[in-house]
């Protein structure tokens, strides 16, 4: 029988994914483990791996003799060392395009919130102050400039809702062949330079680890505001603490950061012109099993000796390097 190892899973539980492997007569464990030690005893055995948050290292596949596919939950796959798995045989695959809705909603969320004061606001009516005018300047949205840094799916669908909320939207994707309607496309440096509001769109590869450094902050408008709903690891955290201290850019919203969960005591946690959420902007009631699912069958069409729907390395495919092609089930 074959077996499928989840290495580790923060949802509330993993019906859909024992429903669709015990369909198929494959068997299922969750070890809830994220140390690469832990990973590599726990899957040893796997001819399948679903992972969220834990290391696939070089040295974690290495330690993975039957391994034919690693399946993300989610979008990114940073936490996963692909040319180690091409050079194995070991197909990746993620599911791409998800949570284009919620992270485009969460984006805009986080904008509007830091733009309009919201969390300022509210953190002083709680503590007794009721005044509209304690947060200043505030200036109209509509009119302002929004650069998006990543034009892609998700991107894209931030550009058509601030449009729709009368702003400009100007946008940097050296990767882009098509642009959206009403997107002009510039330079990274004129849209740092330009924008009001940058929205991070990108993945967290060699690329765009720390794209959004000393520099690119010192280019940005004092009167602007960061929105990273990406990863983390797009931001230089204590470039970005540095620069919402004295005043580089006027505020950041942050969905994602470089060490999740934030530490205790992290500098952006007394700063009143950031807001952090957990990592939330793809969670939905509906994101949720959709995701369960096509990870899943992700999973299913390796075994079966098929490419899977969304393969991230699909060199793997070519010239004999696909570690297995016969069907497990």
């Amino acid at each position: 029988m074959p077996l499928v190892v989840i290495t580790d899973c923060d949802h509330e539980n993993i019906a859909v994914e024992e429903r669709i492997f015990g369909a198929a007569g494959i068997e299922v464990r969750l070890p809830q483990v994220q140390d690469e030690g832990e990973v590599i005893r726990a899957a040893r055995e796997a001819d399948a791996v679903l992972n969220q948050y834990a290391p696939m290292t070089a040295r974690v596949l290495d330690g993975l003799p039957r391994l034919r596919i690693v399946s993300k939950y989610g979008v990114g796959y940073d936490t996963i060392d692909l040319a180690a798995a091409t050079a194995h045989g070991i197909i990746v695959a993620n599911v791409p395009d998800y949570c284009v809705e919620e992270v485009s909603d969460h984006a805009m969320a986080l904008l509007l919130a830091l733009w309009r004061g919201v969390a300022f606001y509210d953190r002083g009516v709680r503590s007794g102050t009721w005044n509209a005018e304690m947060k200043k300047p505030m200036v109209q949205l509509a009119g302002r400039v929004l650069g998006i840094l990543g034009v892609g799916r998700i991107g894209s669908r931030v550009a058509q809702k601030a449009l729709g909320l009368g702003m400009i939207v100007i946008g940097h994707d050296p990767y882009l062949a098509a642009w959206p309607a009403g997107v002009r496309a510039v330079s990274r440096e004129e849209l740092l330079h330009t924008a009001d509001a940058v929205s991070l769109n990108v993945p967290l590869n060699a690329e765009t680890r720390h794209l959004i450094g000393e520099a690119a902050l010192r280019r940005m408008k004092p009167s602007a505001s960061l929105v990273n709903t990406a990863r983390g690891g797009v931001v230089d955290t204590v470039a970005l603490e540095r620069a919402l201290r004295e005043g580089w850019i006027a505020g950041a919203a942050l969905d994602v950061v470089e060490t999740e969960p934030l530490p205790a005591g992290s500098p952006l946690s007394a700063l009143p012109n950031v807001i952090v959420t957990p990592h939330a902007a793809w969670y939905s009631q509906e994101s949720v099993p959709e995701l369960k699912r096509r990870a899943a069958e992700n999973v299913l069409a390796a075994l079966s000796g098929r490419r899977p729907p969304t393969p991230v390395n699909p060199e793997v495919f070519a010239g004999g390097k696909l570690r297995a092609t016969t069907s497990l089930l």
